[in-house]
Parts: structure tokens; sequence; C-alpha cells
């Protein structure tokens, strides 16, 4: 699937980029308009990197705070060290095990996307582009989008048809590119 994505400044121009490309014979199930009175993003799908970021962090956490505990466990049982001289020996061993568990809590935030939330770095346009966040942004600022998806000489038939209404910017991706 191909996307050409034109960024507009106001409602007026949005409509009147729909209109040429509907009058041009594009099919109405292949565009969408984003903005306020229209898609949300969300609603068309624009992944939210923040979102993204938090899920990838969970779902590390589950693997690594338990391998961090064992491997917490493991590295202190069988080394000996005690990192923990007022704890006896049982629980030498199962401290170890919790600083293991922090450890990797730690690996799941920087390795799994804690770092990406914190920083708001993007994550993709529906299929993968980079470009979620500046669409997103563009969005909240008062602009429009309007999406034209389908086909290669599609997206190069709606390119020829919004170049001539100058929008503010015009992007097209391809699934060949992810």
């Amino acid at each position: 699937m191909d996307y050409l994505v034109a960024v507009v400044s106001d409602r007026i121009k949005a409509e009147e980029a729909y209109t040429a490309l509907e009058k041009a014979g594009i099919p109405t199930s292949q565009m969408s308009i984003l903005g306020k009175g229209y898609k949300t993003a969300d609603e068309f799908g624009l992944i939210d990197p923040g979102q993204q970021a938090k899920k990838r962090a969970m779902l590390m956490a589950i693997w690594l705070v338990p391998f961090g505990f064992a491997g917490g466990y493991m590295f202190d049982l069988v080394t000996g060290v005690n990192s923990f001289d007022w704890a006896a020996e049982p629980w030498n061993h199962i401290l170890g095990g919790f600083a293991g568990a922090i450890g990797g809590a730690m690996g799941s935030v920087f390795v799994g996307g804690g770092v990406a939330l914190s920083a708001g770095s993007g994550d993709a346009l529906s299929a993968g582009s980079g470009d979620a966040l500046p669409y997103r942004n563009r969005l909240n600022a008062g602009k429009y989008i309007v999406i034209v998806q389908g086909a290669t000489s599609l997206k190069n038939k709606a390119t020829s048809i919004l170049r001539p209404l100058n929008p503010e910017n015009l992007q097209g991706y391809s699934s060949e590119n992810y």
C-alpha cells in the first residue's frame, strides 16, 4: 500500500484538494482528510510514538525483570560475593536477585523504548515511515492532512493533481521501503 500525504494550512484548502482528487476519478474510499471536523490521527491509524514506546518497554520488562532476578541471584550464589554483608546466607542471594531485577527493569526502559518515550521520537506513519509525530504535531497546530492510499499509479496520479494546489508539504510513502 502506497500513501500520499499532503499537509495544507486550512479546512478550505483541504476540501479543495479532496474535491480536485474526487473530480479526477480517485475513489473516495481511498482518500481521507485528517484535522478538526474530520478524522483524527488515531482514527486514521497514525501510530502514537508515546504509546508504542511504552508498549515496547513493558514487553521488554516482562522478559528482562525475571531474567535479571535469576541472573542476579545466580551471580551472587556462584561467586560468593557478599554484596550485602548485613544479610544472612539466603537473603544475600535474594537481594542480589532484586538488584538484577532492577537492572532488568532499567534495561527494558533503555532498550525497549522508554528513552524514545522521554525524547519524543516518532515511530511510523500507519505503515512505518518515521513521520507520525511531525504529522501529529501539524494536526495539533490546526493544519489539515489529505491522504491518498492505494497503488503506486494512484499515488502518482494524486501527486500530479495536488502539486499545483501548493500544499505546505507533499510526501509519498511506498510499502516497498519498509
